[in-house]
């Protein structure tokens, strides 16, 4: 009997490498190929080293998808021998859009050249690469790299993925020949781990292994000078300045380098006794810090999407943070407080919050149920479908 069902998608995700540690493209990835996966369509991630990628991937199974180690060195850009491009070549066949992730991957403009010339459609995420701030950092080279080769990559794109409005209107200053394919999708969130959470009291036995005790605000990401960690221990100063103090917690990976700088910045300050750094931090673990906190602060120069920041909100913590983020807008709608990238600023918002622990708890259970709506899976997946579609679409109609 007919039906007017759309057929799954093949899809094909390119990204040098799987490692948890390189950032949240990463987690975005990953997160996007599984629910495309349990979704009916048909997966496929190539990558140079699959480390972090699920072990359940590499037996491919109906509803998951397969990850493919290719040959090759992650450390190195790979060169389109006629032996790579023979080992690429099936995977490029079968599928119906080929996504790529992020601008500035050398490797993605051999792949794209050759997608182009055979006529394949390609998506490209853009993962906030093209914001104001991040262009403004080794900007010189970054507008060569555009001119050379990288606005012919993002342009010849069937399809140019951002993740909110603000990234959009940054990012086509830079690209202006993709207005016409440029689509805004929040980034695929696993609400899962988040639909059933510890109680605060459990979340505190549960970190406390770590050293951590209550209460405490909370700094969860990688440990990196654009999140602004030293704009926070400047707050939480002035804030220890008027009254009984919250710690602070920092958790995330980071350079040991600038972690220990940061560590003689707290002892200078008279921080030592109220900051505590816990490393990178996963699973349970993740969650019961999120859900102990007091509040959750990110004083970010620069977030494209911010998992953290939905993160928080999905285990009830009230964030504050700043319009660094692309999805501020989004964030302030589910109840986040959004503050000037200040101390002062930042030092207002915690006092404001510590003192009233109603607010408090308003704010994170609206904040929980806002995100749990807004990027509910299948809601946001059939945002990405027709994306792919639209894609496939450009590619039928010869416009590429």
């Amino acid at each position: 009997m007919p039906t007017n069902e759309p057929r799954p998608l093949s899809i094909v995700h390119y990204l040098r490498e799987v490692r948890l540690e390189a950032g949240g493209v990463v987690r975005a990835v990953l997160d996007l190929c599984r629910v495309l996966g349990t979704s009916g369509h048909r997966v496929t991630l190539l990558t140079l080293d699959d480390a972090d990628a699920p072990a359940e991937w590499r037996e491919p199974t109906a509803g998951m998808p397969r990850v493919v180690r290719l040959r090759g060195n992650a450390a190195v850009i790979p060169r389109l021998t006629r032996q790579k491009l023979g080992e690429l070549r099936p995977y490029f066949e079968e599928a119906d859009v080929v996504h790529l992730h992020t601008p500035w991957e050398l490797s993605n403009l051999p792949l794209a050249r050759v997608l182009r010339r055979t006529g394949k459609p390609y998506a490209v995420t853009i993962h906030g690469m093209l914001d104001d701030w991040s262009m403004a950092q080794k900007g010189a080279k970054k507008r060569l790299f555009l001119l050379l080769a990288g606005r012919r990559f993002l342009e010849g794109a069937s399809a140019v993925h951002l993740t909110a409005e603000m990234e959009r209107q940054q990012a086509l200053k830079w690209m202006p020949g993709a207005k016409g394919r440029a689509y805004v999708v929040p980034l695929v969130f696993d609400v899962e781990p988040f639909e059933r959470l510890p109680s605060r009291d459990e979340a505190h036995e549960i970190v406390s292994p770590l050293g951590v005790v209550p209460p405490y605000v909370l700094f969860l990401s990688r440990v990196h000078p654009k999140k602004g960690i030293e704009l926070l221990f400047e707050a939480m100063r002035q804030s220890f300045e008027q009254g009984k103090p919250w710690r602070l917690v920092i958790a995330g990976p980071g350079e040991r380098s600038y972690v220990s700088r940061l560590q003689v910045l707290a002892r200078e300050l008279g921080l030592t006794e109220n900051v505590l750094f816990v490393g990178m931090v996963e699973g349970l673990k993740k969650i019961a810090l999120y859900r102990g906190a007091e509040l959750f602060a990110l004083p970010t120069f620069q977030e494209n999407f911010g998992f953290v920041l939905v993160e928080a909100m999905a285990c009830g913590a009230p964030v504050v943070t700043t319009r660094g983020t692309d999805i501020w807008a989004e964030l302030a709608r589910g109840g986040a407080v959004i503050a000037d990238r200040t101390a002062a600023a930042f030092s207002e918002a915690i006092e404001q919050l510590r003192g009233d622990a109603a607010e408090r708890a308003a704010r994170g259970e609206e904040g929980r149920r806002f995100v749990l709506e807004w990027l509910r899976a299948e809601r946001v997946i059939g945002d990405y479908e027709a994306m792919y579609r639209a894609a496939t679409a450009v590619k039928d109609a010869g416009e590429l």
